[in-house]
């Protein structure tokens, strides 16, 4: 059986050489098999956790073991791999929160480092291995020349640059999807705002852009990656900005000065979907497709999560039931943490969305928050027989979804099966 993998206070990670692997679901603890690993993707991170005990389980046994004087291991996944169960751990006094990652339990079996989670996305537009960053910063040089007076490059180059965006860099390198910043503002205060964050004792992962483009800056940009790639996609709603429907308007206006030149490429938005007459109007201006984003289908959770202002789940579902209605491909950003994402009643109500309003697509992606406090967050405990584990739901929901995309990224070319 995989062994447990812990940290001492200096950072070096080493298996445990009695207990086995366990793995978190809201605070329950689950014996992690080898059928439930796979071998560490590359471009992963290990962390060690400070005041968090790490917990194995005795073989013999199979109950859980805190091993005081340890700190607990995890593993932060690349993209296109969802997180199955979180590390193992106990909080002790003077805990923090956690910084804004997703944690893997991870295990040392067969000579290897092994983590909880599941391929759900082999599209290789996020690997690192295949950026080439001195290519990135040659080329932004080069963009500011061609874009003298545009904010959006240098914007994007610091995104690029210091922040490690691949969506900025994937702009600089001519591929795949290019981002197009342009809300300041937001109209939700999500708990794990990778962008704003009111609280000093949690750090956002990159600043919001603190300017709204013009739609002359946001077309040229498009425009000059839609010309220069084959199955190019530009999106709004980036993780450094706000909600994109504050900006409505101006989005608007640079998606019409867009179609009026092309008809080529995809144009997304990821959105929490809060303005459904706002989105019904850029659908009508040319957008084509739309991610929306929610941490739960059920409408308690969601606000818990999202503490929206001035809209509602109705909102979110009405938006949804707009772009079906319109012919758009529909995907849902679902964040996903194992022990609640697996309730039986989550995947009921995911199940319901999926079905009632024809979504095309879920996106898989981790929530990177505090396993923890997610759940004090949210006010609920979870008992292990409501659960039926994160790579059981995927699979539960590919099977009475054949015909739903699953995966991690925004699909370059869009063919709805509700057309």
């Amino acid at each position: 059986m995989p062994k447990l993998l812990i940290s001492d206070k200096n950072a070096k990670i080493f298996s445990h050489p009695q207990l086995e692997a366990a793995g978190m679901e809201a605070g329950n603890f689950f014996r992690l098999k080898p059928a439930d690993l796979i071998r560490l993707p590359q471009g992963s991170r290990l962390f060690n956790l400070p005041h968090r005990i790490p917990v194995g389980l005795d073989p013999k046994t199979a109950r859980s073991v805190n091993i005081d004087g340890y700190r607990a291991a995890a593993a932060f996944l690349p993209p296109g791999y969802t997180v199955t169960y979180n590390s193992a751990y106990k909080e002790t006094a003077g805990h923090k929160i956690l910084p804004l990652y997703s944690y893997a339990a991870c295990a040392f079996q067969k000579g290897d480092i092994y983590v909880a989670g599941i391929r759900v996305d082999r599209d290789k537009r996020h690997d690192q291995k295949f950026t080439d960053m001195r290519l990135v910063k040659k080329n932004a040089r080069i963009y500011k020349k061609i874009f003298r007076m545009n904010r959006l490059i240098p914007h994007l180059e610091r995104c690029a640059l210091v922040y490690g965006c691949p969506n900025a860099q994937n702009f600089f390198l001519s591929q795949y999807e290019a981002p197009l910043p342009t809300s300041p503002k937001c109209n939700a205060t999500c708990a794990g705002c990778i962008s704003y964050q009111p609280a000093p004792e949690i750090c956002p992962s990159q600043p919001r852009i603190n300017f709204i483009p013009t739609p002359s800056e946001i077309s040229d940009l498009a425009l000059y990656h839609i010309k220069n790639i084959k199955d190019a996609i530009v999106s709004f709603g980036q993780g450094c900005e706000g909600e994109p429907l504050m900006a409505a308007g101006i989005i608007e206006s640079a998606i019409r000065l867009i179609r009026r030149k092309t008809g080529k490429g995809v144009i997304n938005m990821n959105t929490n979907a809060s303005r459904p007459t706002m989105l019904a109007r850029l659908f009508d201006a040319g957008l084509d497709s739309v991610r929306v984003s929610m941490n739960s289908a059920r409408a308690v959770y969601y606000k818990r999560y999202y503490r929206p202002t001035g809209y509602t789940f109705g909102d979110v579902t009405r938006s949804i039931k707009i772009a079906k209605s319109k012919a758009k491909f529909v995907s849902l950003n679902y964040l996903t943490m194992p022990g609640f994402t697996d309730i039986k009643d989550e995947v009921r109500a995911l199940k319901e969305l999926v079905g009632n309003y024809r979504v095309d697509m879920i996106q898989w992606r981790n929530l990177n928050y505090d396993p923890l406090l997610y759940f004090r967050k949210l006010k609920l405990r979870v008992a292990p027989s409501e659960l039926i584990g994160v790579r059981e739901t995927i699979e539960s929901i590919r099977k009475e979804f054949p015909q739903l995309k699953i995966g991690y990224f925004n699909p370059r070319v869009i063919a709805s099966p509700h057309r």
